[in-house]
Order: structure tokens, then sequence, then C-alpha cells
């Protein structure tokens, strides 16, 4: 195999290693899923991600003393859990991003969620990775038979716990096809 046939080959099988590169996010991530954190801690921690279409958000927590409620928007500005989208109480949930969209989640045990322990996963565009989209310009209106448009979240600027996933973002996928050059060249 010539040259520019290794170099192809590598460059193929880098873009698809990057393509197929998808985050997990543990909520709340060492702390995980709790009442024992601050009131605005999960979000703060949501702001800090760009969650993207392909990623996976994972709820760890004590099933005996915690769940998982997803609720719509007015649900989780009133900590209702009584009319929840979907439920999870197993102790570790692992949820997809499919696609585009705005979740909201809080736990349906007494007084919880009052406490805290919500969070609204913002999910971004998959066009530019790690790019959080625009707070929304609407306000939400009860009578409309749309989903409720998403709360403007600030996103904080990063602290030194997000470096290594600076290195999972775009300049890391960069690096993996400069990699896939240098070793079609060397082999």
């Amino acid at each position: 195999m010539g040259l520019v046939e290794r170099v192809v080959f590598f460059m193929v099988l880098a873009a698809l290693f990057v393509a197929s590169m998808a985050e997990v996010y543990k909520v709340g991530d060492d702390n995980g899923w709790t009442t024992q954190n601050m009131p605005d801690y999960y979000k703060k921690w949501s702001a800090s991600k760009a969650f993207k279409i392909g990623d996976s958000i994972v709820f760890e927590y004590s099933p005996q003393n915690n769940n998982v409620v997803q609720v719509s928007y007015e649900d989780y500005k009133k900590c209702n859990a009584s009319s929840p989208i979907k439920t999870f109480a197993s102790g570790k949930d692992t949820i997809p991003i499919k696609r585009k969209e705005h979740l909201f989640f809080i736990c349906g045990f007494f007084d919880h969620c009052g406490k805290g322990q919500k969070v609204d996963i913002r999910v971004v565009t998959g066009d530019t990775p790690g790019a959080p989209t625009p707070p929304s310009a609407e306000a939400p209106t009860p009578s409309s038979s749309s989903p409720a448009p998403s709360p403007s979240v600030s996103v904080p600027s990063p602290s030194p716990n997000n470096a290594v996933s600076i290195s999972k973002g775009l300049i890391g996928k960069f690096g993996f096809v400069i990699l896939a050059v240098v070793a079609a060249v060397a082999y």
C-alpha cells in the first residue's frame, strides 16, 4: 500500500473515530444525584456542560432515598412530580440524548426538588461542538399549545476541573486526525 493510500486509510479511520465520540455525563459529577448540595449546584453543573446529540446523561443515586422524574418545564419550575413524562428508580439511570431539546429532571421524593435536586439539560446542536445554544428570548406562555421555551441559563467560565473536557472537544478531535496522518506516514 502506497503512502497516499495509507494516509487516506488512517484519515478515514480517524474520521470514523471522531464522529463516534460521544460524551457520558454523570449528573453532579462525583457528588451524583443527591440533596446534599447547594441549591444551585445542578444548575451550575448543567450550565458548565455542552450536551449534544449522541451523548448520554447518567443519574447515580440511592434508590431508597431518591429517584429521577422527567417533567415539563412548568412542573420543573413548580417541583411538581405528579405528572411525570418518565420516572426512573434504578439508582443508575442512563438517558441517551437523541435530539436537540431541553430536558427537565427533578427528584420526586418529598421536598428534594425544593432543596435543589433538579436539573435542566440543554442539548446543543451538533453543528459546533462545545458551543452552547443561545438562550431563548421568548417568555413561556401557559396558554400556548406548543412546548414551553427553555429558560435562560448563564454559562459560567470553565473551572480547572473542566480541563480534561477540553481535550475531548474540538481540539482533541483534531489531535486524532493529526495522529492518524503521523501513523500513516510512519507505517
